[in-house]
């Protein structure tokens, strides 16, 4: 499996992927599941990938020549030459169905889906920012602020942290920072997902960016931040009162009567009735 996640903020964005592939239990390698594509000063883009290896690489390979013609007498549009993310994202998605105009029978025939979830996004000058997730049929949906993130892999354990810290205001050191807590919570609830990473943070309107960085286990500030999480959260869990069944010297009572439900009732024997 894989875990990778998106960050879209008014400072920039954020782009973060693990590197571990499964195909079994003794069948686990790395491959990079980032690709960056940059034009300086013109255009700066990021796509991230989970799902189906093959089909993964054969988009990727596929997108850097991909191209849509929405008119005849038009040049067609590809990733270079777009004038907007949107019409990147299409190019994105037209090769997303290119694989599987030509790979998809056979897949089927093999007991294969076509599985690939994908995110895509960046600046191309003339416009803001902008934000995609990618699904297997090619079509889009783009980040807002109301969801300023987006998730592909094995997303469960490393959403909570994102749903309480992130806001479009929120900035790129700290989304940077937030982004590698919640990469330390997948690894370390979920095997399928493993070092090392990549780490991209661009700067709105720079069209280009050296914050690009290879994080393994030697790593000295992730393995800070590895350490200090775990510290902290269990600091703040012995923080937090035990309930207090017998009542007592407590100001947060458990055993009170709800407002509106009943608790549960117990079943002692067999003429008892469910409802």
């Amino acid at each position: 499996m894989t875990y990778c996640v998106a960050i879209k903020l008014n400072a920039g964005l954020v782009f973060l992927s693990d590197s571990r592939t499964n195909a079994g239990l003794d069948q686990i390698s790395s491959f990079r599941k980032m690709m960056l594509y940059e034009k300086a000063g013109d255009r700066f883009m990021v796509l991230l990938s989970a799902g189906n290896l093959s089909i993964s690489q054969s988009v990727r390979e596929i997108l850097q020549t991909e191209h849509i013609v929405d008119r005849d007498e038009e040049e067609p549009i590809t990733i270079w030459n777009a004038k907007s993310m949107f019409d990147a994202a299409r190019v994105l998605g037209a090769a997303v169905r290119h694989v599987h105009e030509r790979d998809g029978a056979a897949l089927k025939r093999s007991g294969v889906d076509f599985n690939v979830s994908m995110v895509f996004g960046g600046q191309i000058k003339g416009e803001g920012m902008r934000l995609f997730q990618v699904y297997s049929a090619g079509n889009f949906i783009e980040a807002t602020s109301e969801t300023p993130y987006f998730q592909v892999g094995e997303s469960k354990y490393g959403k909570p942290v994102l749903d309480r810290v992130l806001t479009p205001e929120t900035p790129l050191d700290e989304a940077a920072k937030c982004a590698l807590v919640s990469m330390d919570s997948t690894l370390k609830s979920n095997l399928s997902v493993g070092l090392p990473l990549d780490l991209v943070v661009y700067e709105v309107d720079r069209f280009a960016t050296d914050k690009i960085i290879c994080i393994d286990e030697h790593n000295p500030y992730f393995r800070m931040l590895h350490d200090s999480w775990g510290q902290k959260l269990r600091q703040v869990f012995d923080s937090i009162e035990d309930p207090a069944w017998g009542g007592g010297d407590t100001t947060v009572p458990i055993m009170v009567n709800p407002a509106r439900s009943k608790p549960l009732k117990k079943i002692t024997n067999h003429l008892d009735k469910l409802i």
